[in-house]
C-alpha cells in the first residue's frame, strides 16, 4: 500500500483542521495515550496550533481521504509544559524544532507513512533554519496499566533507527483518560536527534 503524504502550511493546514481533530480523537483513544478527547477542546488546540508561526502538518492519503497526520512546529511556539523541561535544562528554545502528534489509522501501519512523517518534518525544520535538534515526547505509562494491551510493541527500535535517543527531559501534561472521571496530569518522556 502506497499513500501520499504532503506537507502543508498556512491557509492550506488550516483546511485540513477538521480531519486533523477527527484523526485526534479516534487514534489518541489507544495506548498508550488514553485520551478521551471533546471536539471543542480539539478544534480550540488545533486553532492554536495552526495559527503558530513556523508550524506544519504532514498528511497522509489514502485517494482522496486523510487517513494519517503529523504535526510539527518551532519549540518556541509549544505549550509552556513543553518548553519548561528544555529551558531549565540551559537549552535555547530558538534552536529546538518539536515534533508533535502524529496519528495514523490502524490500518496503514506499517506503509511508511511513520517515515514519512519524521522526513517531512525534519525537511521543514531545516527549511525555516536555525534549529540544531528536533524532538518528540512519548506517553510514560505502567506496564502493569490494566488498558495495556498484551501485544503492544513500543516504537523504540523506530525512533533509534531514526537518529533519535532518550533524553531525561520530562514533560508534564493533563489530559482525561477513557477510564478516569477527570483530567490527570501525564509524564512525557522527550527523545531528540542532531539536525544535520
Amino acid at each position: 500500500m502506497t499513500l501520499a503524504t504532503q506537507s502543508l502550511t498556512g491557509e492550506a493546514l488550516k483546511a485540513v483542521l477538521p480531519d486533523l481533530a477527527r484523526l485526534r480523537m479516534s487514534v489518541f483513544r489507544e495506548w498508550p495515550y488514553l485520551y478521551d478527547g471533546s471536539l471543542d477542546y480539539e478544534e480550540q488546540y488545533l486553532a492554536t496550533f495552526a495559527a503558530a508561526p513556523g508550524a506544519v502538518c504532514i498528511v497522509a492519503r489514502d485517494g482522496d481521504r486523510i487517513v494519517g497526520a503529523s504535526t510539527g512546529s518551532p519549540m518556541k511556539e509549544a505549550d509552556a509544559e513543553f518548553q519548561a523541561p528544555f529551558i531549565d535544562a540551559g537549552y535555547d528554545i530558538g534552536e529546538v524544532f518539536y515534533c508533535g502528534e502524529s496519528v495514523l489509522l490502524p490500518e496503514y501501519r506499517g506503509s511508511g507513512a511513520g517515515h514519512a512523517f519524521f522526513d517531512g518534518r525534519e525537511a521543514h525544520a531545516r527549511k525555516l533554519g536555525g534549529f540544531k535538534i528536533t524532538t518528540f515526547c512519548r506517553v510514560l505509562r505502567s506496564d502493569f496499566h490494566p488498558l495495556k494491551p498484551t501485544d503492544y510493541r513500543p516504537l523504540d527500535g523506530f525512533w533509534k533507527k531514526r537518529g533519535y535517543r532518550p533524553t531525561e527531559l520530562e514533560a508534564r501534561y493533563a489530559w482525561k483518560d477513557i477510564d478516569q472521571k477527570g483530567e490527570t496530569v501525564k509524564h512525557l518522556q522527550f527523545w531528540i536527534r542532531e539536525l544535520e
